[in-house]
């Protein structure tokens, strides 16, 4: 038993006698003096306990640094020490392994998808004495896995305002009447006719949700092991941010997906302007100007500016006459970078703004990812079924906060 365990319970044992001296009124001479003696010994144990946990310490660090640079030599002793015996006792008997078989099992058992008890191959291999293959198989080592591509979130870059929901439902309510100003006509008329404050309400409903399914087969498994769980549930993520950044600009409304913001523009009152004309920073310009006479922003930097790829092209190629100075210059010098994701429709700009604290865009999702396995589906094959359950919605609050620009770049 370690040192620090005993001066802990001794500890304990001090504590549960003082415990029943002090609770009494007037102890006696002999009482005091075993008050006086443990409290003593107590104050001592404290020392002694520390310098314990400081040894222990050391030695729990030296011998996990003996583990992690173990060689493969002595792996390849401890495989040697491997019992087959104690295997087949322990499925018959029930009898628990022992010595370097345990320890083994458990190194094995720790890269997971084992249902009965692993057993290293290099156990099933000939011993010495024994007669062996002349060839011999040149191993092959499996790297962490690499994983898939996905794109940065183009919703965040437009300043669209994530919220997590417990449960229920969340309503916006928007401002669409209120007061107004009037000047008196003569010294006792009315300064004009009183207005009611009126508000409509944008609410995100817990009405769509969707998952990301994913069978992971017994190979992948063994090939990755530990690593292939962490590179699943990264490539599960990216695949659940990817598609969220799709239905924020693209959602249908229909068949379970929320409402996007192109294709919900006239639902939303988000304004769509027609350029049919190539790129350029005067097509922004006026947009943005329409945005400060909306009394939406007063600075051309508070605007939030996405497109597609080719949109970025055609301004970086067009150069101002006379000039090194390309209309992708002049642009990100009064915005600043936009954001250029292939999510957004070709030949299409989306302009937002961060209007008095009010985001462009509130994307709700209720509680976590929920992922479910299912062991029944696959079970005669070895593979692993996961799926990611999503519950979002999406809404824009006032259409003011975003514009459309659509046909740039058409001749």
């Amino acid at each position: 038993m370690l040192n620090s365990i005993k001066i802990a319970r001794r500890q304990s044992e001090i504590r549960q006698q003082l415990s029943g001296l002090v609770g009494k009124d007037s102890p006696n001479d002999d009482e005091t003096r075993s008050m006086e003696t443990l409290d003593a010994e107590y104050r001592s144990n404290e020392t002694r306990y520390r310098a314990a946990l400081i040894a222990e310490d050391t030695e729990r660090r030296e011998a996990g640094a003996e583990l992690e640079t173990r060689s493969d030599r002595e792996w390849a002793d401890m495989l040697g020490r491997f019992e087959l015996r104690q295997v087949a006792l322990s499925l018959d008997e029930g009898k628990a392994l022992s010595g370097a078989t345990a320890e083994i099992v458990e190194e094995l058992r720790s890269a997971g998808g084992y249902r009965g008890i692993p057993i290293p191959y290099a156990a099933l291999e000939t011993r010495a004495g024994e007669t062996i293959a002349a060839d011999q198989v040149n191993p092959k080592t499996i790297r962490p896995v690499i994983d898939r591509i996905f794109p940065n979130s183009v919703a965040e870059r437009l300043g669209i305002q994530r919220i997590n929901i417990g449960a229920g439902e969340l309503a916006f309510p928007v401002a669409t009447a209120g007061a107004i100003f009037g000047w008196q006509t003569n010294e006792l008329a009315n300064v004009g006719a009183a207005q009611p404050y009126e508000t409509a309400e944008r609410s995100l409903n817990p009405d769509h949700t969707g998952g990301a399914q994913m069978v992971i087969s017994r190979k992948a498994l063994k090939q990755a092991g530990e690593g292939l769980e962490a590179a699943i549930r990264r490539d599960m993520n990216a695949v659940i941010g990817t598609e969220l950044d799709r239905v924020v600009i693209n959602g249908s409304g229909a068949n379970g997906q929320p409402l996007g913001i192109i294709p919900g523009a006239a639902t939303y009152g988000i304004p769509v302007t027609p350029v049919g004309a190539t790129a350029t920073w005067a097509a922004f310009q006026a947009q943005i100007v329409a945005f400060m006479e909306a009394n939406a922003i007063t600075s051309a930097n508070q605007v939030n500016l996405g497109f597609d790829p080719a949109i970025w092209a055609e301004l970086d190629d067009a150069l101002i006459t006379g000039t090194a100075v390309s209309e992708w210059d002049r642009l990100t010098k009064h915005v600043g970078t936009p954001a250029i994701s292939n999510v957004i429709p070709d030949e299409t700009a989306i302009m937002t703004a961060n209007v008095q604290g009010v985001a462009p865009g509130y994307l709700g999702l209720w509680g976590g990812v929920d992922l479910i396995r299912d062991p029944y589906t696959k079970a005669a094959s070895g593979h692993l079924v996961l799926t990611a359950l999503v519950t979002a919605d999406f809404t824009v609050p006032r259409g003011l906060q975003t514009r459309i620009l659509t046909g740039i770049g058409e001749p």
